[in-house]
């Protein structure tokens, strides 16, 4: 298509008709008509032939850019009307020649790249979402979950507000936003899907009316939509520059509200006194202790050597958030992602949930094949269930923190199916071929369905469950 368009502008270039330079070229008009419309490669010899009677050298024919930007625009148009999405569609294909009006041609190439960008969004599969949120946890285990251009740009804006102590309080956050030319709107009739609407032309940034205690910190909510325009997002690519932005801004947001250097100086000091805990951290910034988990994350290998990992596992043992640089070895599908996937029976984010008082601070060694790992446990409430937090460290780090000491312990063999993913013996003689479930559909944007005996449920609750109702 370019070289025919290139060999077009060159001939009407020169004031040539297609008669005048088939009779120099000795190949018929209707052969280059051919050639000039993308319809034909011509072979080299008349490639050759055509520069001469032209007078270009035969590099200018071809060059990949379009000799002109109507060219370029027509050559687009061509392109689009040949995907099968557009025949799908079952309408004609208009020619983009001299005929076709320049705002007409315009428009329809606006039409097809709209139409490419709403498919491309549709085509963003679960597994495809899976696949690129992988790749982004790869991307944080190489830089140990820490961002150094994200804490300088935080800090920036701390100084800008000249916050100097401590963490970032209400009338600080007030104070930012006015410093990047916005203003704060709570509103009770936001978007339900939307946490936060920003108005760009007159800098109005609307937030949901949050009642205290419940939904996200609002806090965290002004922080991260701010977070989007400190850092320069643009809008989002693909899936992966999605989740990439999400993970930078909710970065930002917690290096607001627990700055560095307030940060760091709070965790030396607990590492000095072997007290590193993040109810504590918590408590020090009022967040979150989600919030206050992550930003340990972020931190504590950077600046004390110190590898964990965290995740958030729904009661059902379902893995909705995880990262590691300990190699503690999560359970993954074929794609290698995490979400969506039980975690072993015997590890501390699900034996939380069947102890005494799993709203108590819990601590527990597990023994795995990758080695020892303590681990520190929150279980909190939501309105999709209990969730637990989990921080963990390899063996010889949990020295360190507070419960390090416990005498808790158990023994992982997973991914053995015989661990846990099997059911004892014994059930599975008992309910084999007298249960039926009917699994729940997961909400979970990346989760997969998990595999078993039942889809998307597990068998061993099922058969324990009416063990226990059959007395």
């Amino acid at each position: 298509m370019t070289l025919g368009q290139r060999l077009r502008h060159q001939r009407r270039a020169k004031g040539l008709t297609l008669d005048q330079l088939s009779a120099v070229v000795g190949r018929a008009p209707s052969q280059l008509s051919l050639i000039e419309n993308g319809k034909r490669e011509p072979k080299l010899s008349v490639l050759q032939a055509i520069a001469g009677a032209l007078g270009v050298p035969m590099q200018d024919l071809l060059r990949p850019e379009a000799p002109s930007r109507r060219a370029g625009l027509e050559i687009e148009l061509a392109h689009f009307q040949r995907e099968p999405a557009y025949a799908a569609l079952g309408l004609p294909a208009v020619r983009g020649g001299r005929r076709l009006p320049a705002d007409a041609l315009e428009s329809l190439i606006g039409l097809h790249r709209e139409l490419t960008r709403l498919l491309t969004e549709q085509s963003a599969t679960p597994e495809l979402a899976r696949r690129a949120n992988q790749q982004l946890r790869v991307e944080m285990r190489e830089r140990d979950n820490y961002f150094a251009h994200i804490e300088a740009a935080a800090a920036k804006v701390l100084q800008s507000v000249r916050h100097t102590t401590g963490p970032l309080s209400q009338r600080g956050i007030l104070d930012i936003a006015a410093q990047l030319g916005f203003s704060l709107h709570y509103v009770n009739d936001l978007p339900g899907s939307a946490r936060s609407v920003t108005d760009l032309r007159n800098r109005k940034i609307y937030l949901p009316q949050v009642a205290s205690g419940k939904g996200h910190d609002p806090r965290a909510v002004v922080l991260q939509t701010l977070g989007h325009f400190v850092l320069g997002h643009n809008d989002p690519a693909d899936y992966g520059d999605f989740l990439r932005q999400r993970v930078e801004v909710n970065y930002f947001a917690a290096a607001l509200l627990m700055p560095e250097k307030f940060a760091t100086d709070f965790l030396r000091d607990a590492k000095a006194d072997r007290a590193l805990a993040i109810d504590d951290f918590r408590d020090a910034f009022g967040v979150s202790y989600e919030t206050a988990a992550h930003r340990f994350t972020n931190l504590v290998t950077h600046h004390f050597g110190i590898p964990v990992h965290f995740a958030r596992v729904h009661e059902s043992g379902t893995v909705y958030k995880a990262y590691e640089n300990d190699d503690v070895r999560f359970p993954t599908d074929v794609t290698g992602a995490i979400e969506g996937q039980p975690v072993c029976r015997k590890w501390a984010s699900r034996t939380v949930f069947s102890s005494d008082d799993p709203y108590s601070s819990f601590y527990q060694f597990t023994d795995t094949g990758k080695g020892t790992y303590w681990c520190t446990v929150h279980v909190e409430s939501t309105r999709s269930g209990e969730f637990s937090v989990t921080v963990g460290t390899p063996y010889q780090h949990a020295r360190w923190f507070r419960g390090g000491d416990t005498t808790r312990r158990t023994v992982s063999s997973c991914p053995d199916p015989t661990c846990c993913r099997r059911p004892p013996a014994e059930l599975v003689e008992s309910w084999a071929g007298q249960a039926w479930p009917s699994a729940r559909v997961h909400s979970h944007l990346l989760a997969a369905l998990p595999p078993g005996t039942f889809p998307g449920v597990d068998a061993q609750d099922v058969y324990e469950f009416l063990q226990r109702r059959s007395g």
